[in-house]
């Protein structure tokens, strides 16, 4: 479960970075912590569905285009690791 978390999160920094907006100006928009948006962001909390279309509404999404951005993530192949 703890993958799907990061790719939300990934999905919802990107989105916040393309607009412009701190995690605390997305925080006020979306009416939750800034720590909690942190949280998300790096995976470690799994927001509601509520949260989930809190947070697609501050970013001017629906909550389908988001949870693709998601699914974008997921199918991204890992970074591989150069050894030498």
């Amino acid at each position: 479960m703890r993958d799907l978390d990061k790719f939300l999160g990934e999905a919802i920094r990107r989105r916040r970075k393309e607009l412009g907006l701190s995690q605390e100006a997305l925080s006020f928009k979306a009416g939750l912590h800034r720590n909690y948006i942190s949280d998300i962001e790096r995976g470690l909390k799994s927001p509601s569905l509520r949260v989930i279309v809190k947070l697609a509404d501050a970013l001017g999404l629906a909550v389908s285009a988001m949870m693709r951005m998601a699914e974008e993530n997921a199918c991204k192949p890992a970074p591989s690791v150069k050894t030498e």
